[in-house]
């Protein structure tokens, strides 16, 4: 099962990634915004903006699939992974600066995904299960 869930969040971070990098090469191939036909055409003439839907429903559709299975706190926690990866392709191919702010923010991230793992794995099964409801 921790097989499912590493490669679930890989897919899901990949997914994210490729929607928001995909989103903005495809706004800067239609620059400049003019809320017209011929922006529109701009926009859905270049392949980035196809890239970004099916980063999208990937991500939907991985989302979906890892909250049948894993357990919420950890799963919404590691669902912000993608943070941590666009900053990181951004850096990369938009040449944005790596600041301190920026890596203390995707350490907390990274902190917060651990301790909400390392808290479900502890838990005992019965606490895990929502409580019945008593009727009194």
């Amino acid at each position: 099962m921790k097989r499912f869930y590493l490669f679930g969040f890989l897919a899901l971070m990949l997914f994210d990634t490729l929607a928001q990098v995909s989103f903005k090469y495809a706004s800067l191939h239609a620059e400049p915004l003019t809320l017209d036909a011929a922006w529109l055409v701009r926009v859905f003439g270049h392949p980035w903006i196809y890239g970004a839907f099916v980063g999208y429903i990937g991500a939907f559709f991985t989302w979906m699939t890892l909250l049948k299975y894993a357990p919420v706190g950890p799963a919404f926690a590691a669902s912000h992974l993608e943070i941590i990866s666009v900053t990181l392709v951004s850096v990369w191919l938009f040449d944005d600066t790596l600041t301190l702010p920026k890596l203390i923010g995707g350490s907390l991230i990274l902190a917060g995904i651990l301790c909400l793992a390392k808290a479900e794995t502890t838990l005992p099964a019965e606490s895990a299960a929502p409580a019945e409801p008593s009727r009194s």
